[in-house]
């Protein structure tokens, strides 16, 4: 990259580190897998509560463990860098079935070796019917079989995997340890009155506690011994290093942290085994530079650090976060394209107080970030109207990388959502990033602030037209308010459209429920619900209701093809009458066939207005549109309702990841002359190339949506050439148009794809000469060539934006 100087180079041994990291194969690993196993089988007459604890102190005492020579920070996922476990617990139904087809894939591929085959088929009897899928399923009506038969609310994720989507309390880590933890459970745990019913559940919850405890602790130590054996064979300067590693592991995460090599170590053991407790995604690492900033600042005052010592601590720990992996079916692939993790890291915006909140450790962090260009972690800036000049300068001079970082998120709009939603001012303007542009309030925030089921609202306006029958698989999805082909207004269409949305959201409701009782009764996370705020006063898991605030959010997926389905629909059939509803029902069914099909896509996709041009005609439609699925979902608590947190609701999100991929794949033809399984447009950026007017007028028809309502994320992704950076006249119209689009628009999100069509094409066609090539897909970055050819295509054709 011609500007990667502005920020260094690795230091050698990191390089060398960063390419062996790139350079390994992923492979399915068993290991986990079988020491779960085990301790299920030990602990089947214990409460799931202690059930769990034992299975994690299981994995920690007897997981394989190893120190890279490069690195100087210990803790491992897997037997190897970047090898994903298997997490039985959750299910082994699609493990099992692709066992041979991990190698095959169109991108996420695995490799796996005849011996871990072996393995998981010895342990697959014991998982039979006894997993959260298969109870999960179970639980489910029958009212709501149609649509996970079909696969339309794109449950894939909850039921195979861990929830996740959160920040846990770091800094009160950093500050107590999980000693002060430890003491606090113990003094709960003696002071229950174990006559009320309700304390021996929290009596059990408190015993499992403490036994994580003590198996995070040991797990600690074991790498202490380790570093002490390999020091014993190292020379000077290794053998110091290592030494000091081993006091480090020796001390955190258990005992409060004194330093930052201390801060990162701490908080990366908990990060890492977190993600070997539970393969939930998007486990975040909240706002870093604030937490870990008095660290740094101490050390660099007393100098026990220098700047560049701190910036390899850094890359060292962006390095080791990428080794993290996870295998997620072929099916769950469309809408996680690229294997990710979604750990975000959110530095910038503004204190409790309400003041900029940007420091040493910001700039560093940006500094480590430009020197490693991975796409872990997930970057998020805060940006507030007082944003640090210096500060915002260098953000954007990481975002011209090209490795689609930072997304920003707008304080603007944010804390006054979150606000309005009842959560406390001090806590509003402590908010971070989780995942990709989701918010919470780390370590007070229950699971899932997104990620719940998804609804295709092209799909659904589909099926409207079509007497409710769902035109993709042919199965019943609503009631049946009526057929386009005898509809004689616009306002007909829109009265069965809000019917229906309501009937859908009210199923997706019931699935979304089911699932998350089942997980609460299946598969409580132990070590999360210790570092979230106040699972440990109230003695309830996450699931249960132990956080302060619990809010979720579904994702509504193909938020411009609805707006320009309907703009389309209205304008050319009954506004001007140039295509008769029969006219447009027999080019859908066709997918646009032949030559009258072809002039009738022609006509819908060049004659109507269309959303991410200012234009009201069709903005305005898809407000209203999303008016009746917001209305009707605010009706619905989630099952944390008044068990103990603030909230407990439903909010909306667009932030899709890469399900428009998967979810059009599922979609027939759409009347914005979109062909049949061609990806939706995703989050709530205007479709491919149907955004003629510039990026001012995305800007204008995105700050119309209900943004507020939308606390789950307004994912808005643009697209901007190397070349239209070059400059610094052009970097500064960027940024004037960012701030713009965040003081006076109230923008919610945006982040930025640097690269040229030409580019993406040849690493297309030679991936071997574009292995560091890394791409905003969604509200994510992934390696271009780990893509799905789908995928590729799909971010080829977003529009380049010229300023």
């Amino acid at each position: 990259m011609e500007n990667a100087a502005h920020f260094g180079r690795l230091t050698p041994r990191m390089q060398a580190y960063r390419e062996s990291v790139l350079d390994k194969k992923p492979y399915i690993d068993a290991e986990r897998a079988l020491l779960v196993t085990e301790a299920y089988r030990e602990n089947q007459a214990q409460p799931v509560v202690i059930r769990r604890a034992r299975m994690l102190q299981n994995i920690l005492e007897n997981m394989t463990i190893y120190i890279e020579d490069e690195t100087i920070l210990a803790g491992n996922q897997a037997t190897s860098n970047k090898d994903a476990p298997i997490f039985p617990e959750y299910t082994l139904k699609f493990v099992m079935e692709e066992l041979d087809l991990f190698e095959k894939r169109d991108g996420d591929v695995f490799y796996i070796t005849e011996e871990t085959k072996d393995q998981l088929r010895s342990i697959a009897p014991f998982w039979e019917n006894n997993n959260l899928r298969a109870r999960g399923m179970a639980l489910l009506p029958e009212e709501v079989q149609v649509y996970m038969d079909t696969g339309f609310f794109g449950m894939e994720g909850k039921l195979n995997a861990g929830d996740a989507h959160i920040v846990v309390d770091y800094e009160n880590l950093l500050r107590c340890g999980l000693a002060g933890y430890e003491e606090r459970a113990r003094t709960l745990k003696a002071g229950l009155d174990l006559t009320d019913p309700a304390s021996i559940d929290k009596y059990q919850f408190y015993k499992a506690v403490l036994i994580v405890i003590d198996a995070v602790r040991h797990f600690a130590e074991r790498y202490a011994r380790l570093a002490e054996e390999k020091a014993g064979q190292a020379e000077e300067p290794r053998k110091a290093e290592l030494l000091e590693l081993a006091r480090i592991c020796r001390k955190v995460p258990y005992q409060p942290a004194e330093t930052f090599h201390e801060a990162v170590q701490s908080v990366w053991f908990i990060q890492l085994i977190l993600q070997i407790e539970s393969n939930g995604h998007s486990l975040s690492y909240g706002r870093f530079d604030q937490y870990a900033g008095p660290y740094l600042d101490a050390d660099l005052e007393a100098g026990r650090i220098t700047e560049d010592q701190a910036v390899e601590l850094l890359t060292n720990l962006w390095i080791k976060t990428l080794t993290i992996n996870k295998v997620r079916s072929q099916a769950h692939t469309f809408s996680s394209a690229g294997s990710p993790m979604y750990q975000n890291v959110t530095i910038g915006g503004q204190t409790k107080e309400g003041k900029d909140a940007v420091n040493r450790l910001s700039f560093l962090v940006l500094k480590s970030i430009g020197q490693t260009r991975l796409p872990q972690p997930n970057l998020t800036v805060r940006y507030h109207r007082n944003l640090d000049q210096a500060f915002m300068d260098e953000a954007l001079e990481v975002l011209k990388l090209g490795t689609g970082m930072p997304a920003f998120n707008s304080d603007e709009v944010i804390i006054p959502s979150f606000i309005e939603k009842g959560v406390a001012k001090e806590d509003a303007y402590n908010y971070s990033a989780v995942g990709c542009v989701e918010t919470a309030v780390p370590g007070k925030w229950g699971y899932r602030c997104t990620g719940m089921s998804y609804l295709n609202f092209p799909r659904v306006l589909l099926m409207v037209m079509n007497n409710g029958i769902d035109v993709t698989s042919g199965k019943r999805f609503t009631k049946d308010y009526g057929n386009f082909r005898d509809m004689k207004s616009f306002d007909e269409l829109m009265s069965a459209w809000d019917k229906a949305i309501r009937e859908l959201t009210r199923m997706s409701v019931i699935v979304e429920n089911a699932i998350d009782l089942a997980g609460e009764r299946e598969i409580p996370d132990i070590l999360c619900s210790t570092l979230t705020q106040d699972c440990l006063g109230r003695g309830k898991t996450i699931k249960e209701g132990g956080a302060i605030y619990d809010y979720i959010s579904g994702l509504q997926v193909g938020i411009a093809d609805m707006a320009d389905s309907l703009a389309a629909i209205k304008k050319l059939v009954f506004d001007e009458k140039k295509i008769s509803n029969d006219q447009l029902m027999d080019a859908l069914e066709s997918d646009f066939a032949g030559p009258e099909g072809e002039r009738i896509r022609h006509m819908l996709i060049e004659e109507a207005p269309k959303y991410g041009n200012d234009d009201d005609y069709a903005d305005q439609l898809i407000v209203d549109a999303y008016a009746s699925y917001i209305d009707e979902m605010k009706k619905y608590p989630n099952t944390r309702h008044g068990r103990g947190p603030i909230g407990g609701i439903r909010y909306a999100g667009t932030s899709s990841i890469s399900a428009n991929v998967g979810q059009g794949f599922g979609t027939m033809a759409t009347p914005n002359g979109r062909h049949a399984r061609d990806p939706l447009a995703e989050g709530c950026s205007p479709a491919h190339s149907m955004d003629r007017k510039g990026p001012t007028a995305v800007f204008k028809s995105v700050s119309k949506l209900p943004t507020h309502e939308i606390t789950g994320g307004v994912l808005l992704n643009q697209k901007v050439t190397p070349s239209l950076l070059s400059t610094p006249e052009n970097t500064r119209k960027l940024e004037m148009l960012i701030r713009t689009f965040f003081n006076r628009l109230e923008g919610y999100h945006v982040q930025y794809n640097v690269v040229d069509r030409a580019t993406l094409i040849d690493a297309q066609k030679h991936p071997e000469n574009y292995k560091d090539l890394i791409v905003r897909v969604a509200g994510y970055s992934a390696f271009f060539h780990v893509l799905s050819k789908a995928t590729q295509d799909d971010i080829i054709a977003r529009t380049e934006q010229t300023l």
